[in-house]
């Protein structure tokens, strides 16, 4: 007996001397969309990283989930994701019948999305990647965190100063005490008219996305009959043309994403069905259905020449993971509602001063279960996503995003979208990075740091789609606009709307003023003795410079004028009363006035 207990024990200290604590400033678990880009961008801005990832790939749902095909953030190329879309389209540019177009639609293989990311993540210094490693615990360590990973059969403590769940689910989040609220939020609840009137208990559909290769005419590669196939599960197919409809998912190199809806390959969604006690059975079976409708394309659409590849690695050839677009929602600092994006400017609360990501993706519906109403949205704006809804209430140095982004349920159905989650995702990790770096928490932020450091790297903070990074007044414009002088435009094309800047059209008096006097107190003076008209002047903004800066106007005057077309390659020759283009406007306000370093509290409030 003696013996055994000394053997045990020994045993026990053997695996305490083998298991392993490692400090880091940021630790990011999900090597999602977004926690690649998440822990990019804090080993960018040169804090320690560590980014641990269950599976073999990072992507997540894009490239894992075989979910290929991205449309929304085309017209967005923000730092990270926009760095990617490059790598993507100068892979395949020599790729026959490849849209090489800067704002096509992003198509890619799977693996192929993976590999970019890997090689991205391998030339940045302070990023430490550990894969197919799961994580089992989490708990606060004073104003940090520690968190328990599994490691070539060792248990492993890693302690962080800031934590990141990038997964998709939420599931780090969950277990370190966060609360979550899921479906459809009451009108009641959120004070949006386009919300039900009660809260609905329904989420969206998953997908389990399938690739498939064309192995040319005449060839058969029909897979064994799933078990439990039934041909009746497909009958929506019946009379559609199938092969138009795998074709419309064409990826390079004659693959083909399968992304369908109705009773193809989406499925009904729960917090039940997809809690941690559930989800690996319910995902089991929905992996035999998507397997029922390519054996139902190759017999009873004639399709045998199509089939899985194996570039998953998986034994049945099916992506390790599903397309979720909803699960659950923290509670966050800050609840990004509808109207965040459809009248930002015309709200108490002014989020878009504090944005750290833009996104343009439409609201996707899906929904099998009846009770899931369909929403009238508008034609949806390009919006920006405020940093405040990173942050988990009452948890300091917890940063969420993916599906528990703080938002609500008409809202994430945007904010789900990869692309918008990986330029999230660079967000995040600048927020992260700014508590590393200052050994600060998520209660003590510099919203004007932070975003300064976003805009460091090629970060957008507004939604502007006709001011590329290449503009030489990106910046500025970027800069005077997050404070709200001058706002986004809406065009609207179909259901959706670009947000223009417009920076050749005249700036108005009407609009430039609100914000001004709001922000410098001897602006209601200056308006009153001043008096501008309708349109603001040249004039105007070099007087208005003088009063507030205590600048002689006539040196001012000389100044501006000598570096009117030498330095700021102005078009309009200089004339005191020419009308303000707003691209004159934003490049001189932030030259000599930088409006923005007013500080902004996380609702958007300008704090004295």
């Amino acid at each position: 007996m003696l013996k055994k207990l000394l053997t045990g024990l020994l045993c026990l200290g053997l695996s305490y001397a083998n298991a392993e604590t490692i400090k880091t400033d940021v630790l990011v678990i999900g090597g999602s969309a977004s926690g690649t880009a998440a822990a990019l961008q804090c080993a960018r801005s040169k804090v320690k990283t560590i980014l641990v990832e269950p599976g073999s790939w990072l992507g997540g749902e894009m490239t894992t989930g075989g979910m290929c095909v991205v449309e929304g953030n085309r017209n967005l190329p923000s730092g990270i994701w926009g760095e990617f879309r490059k790598h993507i389209r100068d892979f395949y540019k020599k790729t026959p019948g490849f849209d090489t177009t800067v704002n096509a639609v992003l198509r890619f293989e799977p693996y192929t999305g993976a590999a970019i990311l890997r090689k991205m993540t391998d030339t940045v210094k302070n990023l430490t990647l550990k894969m197919n490693t799961p994580w089992t615990t989490v708990k606060r360590n004073g104003t940090g965190w520690e968190v328990t990973i599994t490691e070539q059969g060792k248990t492993n403590t890693i302690k962080a100063q800031v934590l990141i769940d990038a997964t998709g689910t939420g599931d780090v989040a969950a277990k370190a005490g966060a609360q979550f609220s899921t479906g459809f939020d009451s009108r009641k609840d959120t004070g949006e008219p386009l919300a039900p009137e009660d809260a609905i208990p329904v989420i969206q559909d998953i997908t389990w996305c399938a690739v498939l290769k064309d192995y040319g005419t005449g060839t058969d590669h029909t897979i064994t009959k799933p078990a439990g196939y039934d041909l009746a599960q497909y009958d929506c197919l019946k009379g559609k043309d199938l092969l138009k409809m795998v074709l419309g998912g064409r990826l390079p190199n004659n693959k083909f994403m399968i992304k369908w809806s109705e009773c193809a390959n989406s499925y009904k969604a729960s917090p039940e069905l997809l809690s941690p006690e559930n989800r690996e059975q319910y995902y089991k079976e929905i992996r035999l259905r998507v397997l029922g409708l390519i054996y139902y394309l190759q017999t009873a659409g004639n399709l045998k020449n199509f089939a899985p590849t194996d570039e998953f690695g998986t034994p049945d050839g099916l992506p390790p993971i599903p397309y979720m677009r909803e699960y659950r929602r923290a509670k966050g600092q800050i609840r990004m509602v509808l109207d965040d994006i459809l009248n930002p400017y015309n709200r108490s609360s002014k989020l878009y001063r504090t944005s750290i990501a833009v996104g343009d993706a439409s609201p996707g519906q899906h929904y099998v279960d009846k009770r899931g109403p369909q929403t009238p949205y508008p034609p949806f704006p390009a919006y920006s996503i405020p940093l405040g809804a990173v942050i988990i209430k009452d948890l300091p140095n917890l940063l969420v995003t993916e599906k528990a982004l703080s938002t609500t349920h008409l809202v994430n159905a945007s904010t789900f979208y990869p692309s918008v989650q990986m330029v999230l995702g660079q967000g995040a990790g600048t927020v992260a990075a700014y508590c590393a770096f200052f050994k600060t928490t998520t209660q003590k932020l510099n919203v004007r740091a932070i975003q300064g450091e976003l805009l460091d790297f090629k970060g957008y903070l507004m939604p502007f789609s006709d001011v590329p990074l290449a503009d030489p007044n990106f910046r500025a414009i970027q800069q005077v606009s997050a404070t709200g002088m001058l706002h986004g435009i809406p065009q609207v094309n179909g259901k959706t709307a670009a947000i223009r800047f417009k920076a050749d059209t005249t700036v108005t008096t009407a609009e430039v003023e609100p914000v001004i006097k709001e922000i410098y107190t001897r602006a209601f003076l200056w308006f009153n003795k001043v008096k501008p008209g309708e349109q603001f002047t040249l004039g105007n903004l070099i007087s208005f410079i003088s009063e507030i800066t205590l600048s002689e106007p006539k040196p001012l005057q000389a100044k501006i004028e000598k570096d009117w077309q030498a330095t700021y390659k102005f078009k309009q020759p200089f004339d005191m009363n020419h009308p303000l283009t707003r691209r004159e406007f934003a490049v001189l306000t932030n030259k000599y006035l930088n409006p923005f370093a007013r500080t902004v509290d996380l609702s958007g409030k300008l704090i004295n």
